[in-house]
């Protein structure tokens, strides 16, 4: 396991609602290589994901999002 745990910014376009944005959250965590996420609710489209680079890339994440039917796109890259 790599001790290099970066993170990435997910911008979603829906409002989704704080049980929507807690299981998205709960989803992410669940996947391999991804250690954690948060959101705030003042920002309610950011979510942060920390992730390991080696175990999972950042287009996984974002398909994985995308796959609930929730359109994002990653930000600051």
């Amino acid at each position: 396991m790599s001790n290099g745990i970066v993170d990435v910014t997910v911008h979603i376009d829906e409002t989704l609602d704080a049980i929507l944005r807690g299981e998205l959250a709960d989803k992410l965590r669940a996947i391999s290589g991804v250690s954690n996420t948060s959101m705030l609710d003042h920002r309610p489209h950011l979510m942060v994901v920390e992730f390991d680079p080696e175990r999972i890339g950042t287009r996984e994440i974002l398909d994985a999002v995308t796959s609930t039917g929730v359109r994002a796109e990653l930000i600051g890259l």
